[in-house]
């Protein structure tokens, strides 16, 4: 099943057969410039590793899937995991996920966790963001130069149809002065399932202040990972640890 419909959207995905029938799904939430492509072979690893099968799949205007037609609003995030991403468990009768998200896909996956509409068996949240900080911003301006003075768009065209409209409705959203209020600490008392949060202390979007916040305000388990000379992307920079925290949480829930 290459391609679903979601949220009204078609959207591609990626199916990882399981190697154990009694294990959970796992479900790969990409980042705010992401795609199936651009998670190259982690879920293949997380999958083996925890013997679990597993769901990729690219938003609405990332990788192969619908393009984007209009700028994203300050809602967005909700949106993906209120509407897009139930839509995508039903399509394939997941019914007690695992989420692993990074960056936007870990809000979404917390969004989606707090709300209480659906159950979970579980999130490994990377680089989360549950409120915009200075540090934040900053890199997406950072982002802003680069996509204009290298060849970031070159690069990212291998991974999107519409390059262009990927990279400004990720950009635009997040420096819109409106966003700037973003925030869903108010949907972490909701979360009752497992957490595991993991972050770079080198990020350059974000500080541990997240995962700080997740962990004094979760009303579930809660499990974090600091990880030293790591930036954004823990499972680039740090993957040998990232994968083995992974496994092992899932092991437990």
């Amino acid at each position: 099943m290459p391609f679903i419909m979601a949220a009204g959207r078609r959207l591609e995905t990626r199916w990882i057969e399981p190697r154990d029938e009694g294990r959970p799904t796992l479900v790969f939430l990409h980042e705010g410039l992401g795609s199936i492509g651009l998670w190259r072979d982690f879920p293949d690893k997380v999958a083996a590793a925890s013997r679990c099968g597993a769901l990729v799949y690219s938003r609405h205007g990332y990788g192969r899937s619908e393009r984007l037609e209009r700028p994203r609003g300050p809602g967005y995030l909700h949106d993906e995991a209120l509407r897009s991403l139930p839509d995508v468990l039903d399509a394939f009768s997941i019914a007690d996920p695992v989420l692993i998200g990074h960056s936007d896909g870990a809000s979404i996956a917390l969004i989606l966790a707090g709300s209480g509409v659906r159950r979970l068996r579980g999130a490994v949240v990377m680089a989360p963001h549950v409120f915009v900080e200075d540090i934040t911003i900053a890199g997406i301006e950072d982002a802003k130069a680069a996509y204009r003075d290298t060849d970031l768009s070159k690069r990212l065209g291998r991974y999107h149809d519409d390059a262009d409209a990927t990279f400004r409705g990720w950009n635009d959203a997040w420096l819109d002065p409106s966003f700037r209020s973003w925030n869903i600490e108010n949907l972490l008392p909701g979360i009752r399932c497992p957490l595991l949060a993991i972050q770079g202390l080198e990020d350059e979007y974000a500080t541990l202040a997240q995962i700080d916040a997740i962990e004094r305000q979760t009303g579930g388990s809660f499990e974090r990972l600091d990880l030293p000379d790591c930036r954004h992307i823990p499972h680039r920079d740090q993957p040998e640890r990232t994968l083995d925290a992974i496994a092992r949480f899932i092991d437990r829930v």
